[in-house]
């Protein structure tokens, strides 16, 4: 029989053997901030200079807007030589609680990193506003896994992205193969149950990586990572079906992207500037990860405005963001995960993305989460 890591792994203090210096590989980045000011960042690494066994999840806070901070905790695997926990983001729930997310999974020495299942986990914490957030009892809340925030629903639902990947369909169990999408576990209790809903089956889906928009018509966008940038579906019934499948048009490098709706009612976008294919051209190279870049849109996505350049260096990627109560976006991402293993905030508002560069006085970019030490 097949193994799969499906007895949680819990949040714990972090220890020496953690620290920064013995990793060799970290990024893939998450922030949130609560509505006091204080900053979460989470993000995954290990001593392997890959993702592969061992790999674990650390939690960091800020109490400062971001310049500085302190490694708290970690979601760390039962048996590091098997398994591994990655792929984490932070959500901050309307109830004010924070929400712990991160995926698992049986790995190889080999350097196998998806058992065919993996397992989306999630942990809760009532009171985050400290140094030492005590965490409830982690839940398994769907098949595969989750690289982005929820999005809170017209109808008070809550929509969590969950995927199994489509990448390795040889992996799949057959049991699982018609979920294999970029799905959405729902809940419209507060977290309590959750129902899932089959996402859209977008063509050249790469890891997934997805994030839904309501749109003000009530339709559901999905948007998608994938081989040509990113794809899409549309719903106009809550996800039974799916229309317009296809390439978006947003262009990036095969990458991971993030796009919300802040307070404003605008959408931000925060994606790579690379060229867009030709026409009828197909793309299933890796590009280059530059040019981090913000844009607004103030009719659904159907426009953008702004640019505002974040990162123009090579190596930068996997940005995600959360707005504060003090109006600034604070954007995390990662840069050159096993060199530098830099995980980077940028802090700017509204107005900066609409002028296309940092006119907001506290603004500022390229700030350091946490890195490895400077080789000598």
């Amino acid at each position: 029989m097949k193994k799969f890591a499906l007895s949680p792994f819990r949040p714990a203090p972090i220890t020496e053997q953690q620290a920064a210096s013995t990793r060799r590989h970290q990024g893939i980045p998450g922030v949130e901030v609560l509505s006091s000011g204080r900053l979460f960042a989470v993000w995954y690494g290990g001593e392997l200079n890959n993702e592969g066994p061992g790999n674990y999840v650390v939690l960091a806070t800020s109490t400062d807007g971001g310049l500085s901070w302190k490694e708290i905790q970690v979601v760390a695997p039962d048996d590091p030589a098997t398994e591994r926990a990655f792929d984490p983001t932070l959500w901050l729930d309307p109830q004010g609680r924070l929400w712990w997310i991160w995926a698992q999974c049986v790995t190889t020495k080999g350097g196998d990193i998806f058992d065919g299942r993996s397992g989306v986990w999630v942990s809760v914490c009532d009171s985050p506003d400290t140094d030492s957030p005590v965490w409830d009892e982690p839940r398994r809340i769907a098949e595969g896994v989750m690289m982005n925030k929820p999005t809170v629903l017209a109808d008070g639902g809550w929509a969590f992205p969950t995927a199994l990947w489509a990448l390795w369909p040889e992996k799949i169990l057959p049991e699982y193969a018609a979920i294999s999408r970029s799905n959405l576990s729902v809940t419209r209790d507060g977290g309590k149950t959750f129902e899932l809903v089959v996402g859209p089956d977008v063509p050249d889906r790469c890891f997934d990586e997805h994030m839904l928009l309501e749109e003000k018509s009530g339709a559901w966008r999905v948007l998608v990572r994938t081989n040509y940038g990113i794809g899409q579906g549309f719903s106009d019934d809550g996800g039974k079906s799916w229309r317009d499948v296809g390439d978006s048009g947003l262009g990036g490098p095969n990458s991971r992207f993030a796009v919300r709706r802040l307070n404003s009612g605008k959408l931000l976008l925060v994606n790579h500037q690379v060229p867009l294919p030709l026409p009828k051209e197909k793309r299933f190279d890796w590009r280059c990860r530059e040019k981090l870049t913000a844009w607004l849109s103030e009719d659904d996505g159907k426009s953008w405005y702004g640019r505002l350049m974040l990162d123009e260096r090579p190596g930068v990627s996997y940005p995600d963001f959360a707005e504060g109560p003090d109006g600034f976006v604070y954007c995390i991402y990662d840069r050159e995960r096993v060199n530098r293993g830099e995980i980077l905030l940028s802090r700017f508002s509204e107005a900066d993305v609409a002028a296309g560069t940092f006119v907001t006085p506290g603004s500022y970019c390229r700030g350091v989460v946490n890195a490895f030490p400077v080789k000598k």
